[in-house]
């Protein structure tokens, strides 16, 4: 009988043990197949995740080349206005020295002389006639004696007739004075002359003033050279009834060629007291002194200050911009289009895995 029990019992426990191994089998099966449930849901959420991050990157490395285009752009804006800036300051420089070249810049010095070339004083009386001419020294001039008659004089005079270059069919006639020279000891012309009764409304008399007096006496046409001088020289008048002192000046102008000789003048005028009786008073008389006005003789040189050296200078610099320029501008755009290739590039990497 006990061993009856025994063995009833233990095949009871053997029967619980079979369907607790039965129970364990199925619940590890169970637990294998929510395993197996479990791990699709988490593999599928790392993928969200993943999906989730590579959708936040894009933008942000879009951004990040947004605002490399904008700096390049940015970069190639200003380089366009330093080129512009670089053709215009290329234009400016070839416009001053060509404008410099064009016009030269005046240099006026001065030269103190004891003596002048003794100049030429042409004068041109038509009717008139010359009373008296003398030199005088030291601004002084003597009290007149019987003005009105001819008179000595001590200067060199020279008559030339010629045809006007501007009127051919007029003669003209000269009276040519060699003009003071000793401006130390201010030397000085003084004239006189008489015209009886003219038609004219106004008396007067012309002049003209040449560099050198020994030009005229050395010329083999001396008609020529009076044609020449009225051409090229100015003309002046003193009136009758009057004593009109000329204080000469000389200006040498040197030119790039050649050289020109200009006289100025500085003139006054003082009313002459005529005390002839009154039936001498019907000739008019002239009075007209020439004297330099200080010991200085102007020069004036026409200088150039375009230097070429320094232009080319600036050209050289300019086109070295313009061509570092144009090249940052190729490299530029090389690497625009090298960035495009890339972006295209990952965005095509990016859509082979979702398609």
């Amino acid at each position: 009988m006990p061993r009856t029990g025994s063995r009833s019992s233990y095949q009871q426990f053997s029967d619980e043990d079979d369907e607790d191994n039965e129970g364990n089998a199925q619940s590890q099966d169970f637990f294998d197949d929510v395993d197996d449930d479990l791990v699709p849901v988490e593999s599928s959420g790392n993928v969200a995740q993943e999906d989730d991050l590579r959708g936040n990157s894009p933008p942000r490395r879009f951004s990040k080349t947004c605002v490399k285009n904008v700096f390049t752009v940015l970069l190639i804006f200003i380089y366009l206005v330093l080129t512009a800036v670089a053709i215009f300051l290329a234009y400016q420089t070839i416009s001053d020295f060509l404008d410099k070249l064009n016009q030269p810049v005046m240099s006026v010095s001065y030269k103190e002389v004891d003596s002048f070339s003794p100049p030429g004083i042409a004068l041109f009386p038509d009717d008139a006639q010359l009373l008296s001419c003398k030199h005088h020294y030291h601004d002084y001039i003597p009290p007149l004696v019987d003005p009105g008659t001819p008179q000595e004089g001590d200067c060199e005079i020279t008559e030339v007739t010629y045809f006007g270059p501007f009127t051919d069919q007029k003669e003209k006639r000269a009276v040519v004075v060699r003009g003071p020279s000793d401006v130390k000891n201010k030397e000085l012309i003084f004239m006189q002359f008489s015209q009886n009764e003219t038609q004219e409304d106004f008396s007067a008399i012309s002049y003209m003033l040449f560099a050198k007096f020994s030009d005229l006496i050395e010329s083999a046409n001396k008609s020529e050279f009076m044609r020449d001088c009225e051409r090229n020289y100015s003309m002046w008048t003193f009136s009758g009834g009057f004593r009109t002192w000329v204080k000469m000046s000389l200006v040498k102008t040197s030119g790039k060629r050649n050289e020109a000789v200009e006289f100025r003048q500085e003139s006054g005028v003082v009313k002459f007291n005529d005390k002839r009786p009154e039936s001498e008073q019907t000739d008019q008389l002239f009075f007209v002194v020439f004297e330099w006005r200080d010991p200085y003789m102007q020069e004036i040189r026409l200088i150039v200050t375009a230097n070429p050296w320094s232009s080319i200078g600036i050209l050289c610099v300019v086109f070295m911009a313009l061509f570092k320029a144009a090249n940052f501008a190729k490299l530029t755009i090389k690497w625009i289009i090298k960035m495009r290739k890339r972006h295209l590039k990952y965005k095509a990497r990016e859509l082979n895995p979702v398609s």
